[in-house]
């Protein structure tokens, strides 16, 4: 398969580790796999091109309006690549109507100036099969198709059992409990955990937030009034938590191993959309303990039965003392998990999954 993946990158946040796993497993496979424009010295392992010529495939990845290409290049690649030729991964859920879940939503229009009818427009114009990261996309014709992905040979330590893993994890940890992303619809499961983690710092060791925003309420949330980037510097220094900007992508998961916890939770729109993100996967790759703070029927369609043992339901702090007890349990699940994750979320797997997505027959009418 001759493959261009047309989004934007940048080495510092949305999907780019996701784009690197994909690529990599693109090119062991045998595909031609590229992202459209200009090679970029900061990503290395990234292949760039702007030849359209020949393509099977051309897979816009959209999350903001930069994705899509500035014209004339938006043009040129309309043009000159068949509508059966194109694809777009809708990965926060912008082909639906305007949803607004607590403070969340879907369609931003006061930060990027376009309404919802205009992002259903400008996907429903790039091509006919849109695809979602959810196992039930809301929108009658779009299709399943979660893209982001577990890496097996990303996991950092993934050891010979549970016992050593669970040895390794008592010692030389720097932090107790450790997120890394931007703080953006995220604070209130981030102090429901740093609340309930407050009675165990002293021995597991302190948390730390690594992500923009997590200090203040920015400026340009409380000029545009923009609900949901909040935070509490107060409690925050009352529970020693450390604050620290954001990392580059390929840092993030040897700094996530300095912890004995990381969270996984998602943002209340994908929740309710039951989305995906690079994260969902990527943090067990870390040599660390992952906390699910998402719906238990979510997390064993996704992750499995066994992850289920890493869920604490309402009972976060006693689950967290668990662990810290008996530490080879929880482990063990951690490895099944990651198995589980193998077998069904591998991007050899994915690659799969989007060969027979493009593959369907044209819907009747389609130009």
């Amino acid at each position: 398969m001759k493959l261009l993946i047309v989004t934007a990158v940048d080495a510092w946040t949305r999907s780019v580790s996701t784009l690197h796993h994909f690529v990599a497993a693109g090119r062991r496979q045998g595909h031609d796999v590229a992202v459209y424009g200009a090679p970029d010295p900061q990503l290395p392992g990234l292949s760039f091109s702007t030849d359209l010529n020949d393509l099977d495939l051309a897979l816009f990845v959209v999350q903001i309006p930069s994705d899509f290409p500035d014209m004339p290049d938006l043009a040129r690649i309309l043009d000159t690549i068949p509508r059966e030729r194109r694809a777009v991964v809708d990965l926060w859920g912008r082909f639906n109507d305007t949803i607004r879940i607590e403070h969340d939503f879907n369609h931003l229009e006061k930060l990027d100036g376009h309404l919802g009818w205009e992002w259903i427009e400008a996907m429903a114009a790039t091509s006919d099969l849109v695809l979602q990261p959810t196992l039930s996309p809301l929108r009658p014709g779009v299709h399943s198709f979660l893209f982001h992905g577990f890496e097996p040979r990303a996991v950092v330590d993934p050891g010979t059992s549970s016992a050593e893993a669970a040895r390794r994890w008592r010692d030389g940890r720097s932090h107790g409990l450790m997120y890394a992303g931007s703080n953006w619809q995220r604070w209130t499961d981030i102090r429901r955990l740093l609340e309930a983690y407050a009675p165990l710092r002293r021995e597991a060791g302190p948390a730390c937030l690594v992500g923009w925003d997590w200090g203040e309420r920015p400026q340009w949330a409380i000029e545009k009034g923009i609900m949901g980037v909040d935070t509490d510097a107060a409690l925050l220094a009352s529970l020693d938590v450390e604050v620290r900007d954001g990392v580059r992508f390929d840092e993030i998961v040897g700094l996530l191993g300095q912890a004995r916890f990381v969270p996984v939770c998602h943002r209340p729109l994908f929740r309710h959309l039951g989305l995906v993100t690079a994260r969902s996967f990527e943090t067990f790759h870390a040599d660390t303990l992952p906390v699910m703070l998402l719906p238990p029927a979510f997390v064993e369609a996704i992750y499995g039965p066994a992850a289920l043992a890493l869920t604490p339901g309402d009972d976060i702090t006693g689950h967290l003392e668990r662990a810290l007890t008996e530490p080879e349990r929880v482990w063990q699940a951690v490895y099944e998990t990651r198995a589980h994750l193998a077998r069904h979320h591998s991007y050899e797997r994915r690659y799969e999954q989007l060969a027979a997505l493009a593959a369907r027959p044209a819907p009747a009418g389609a130009a």
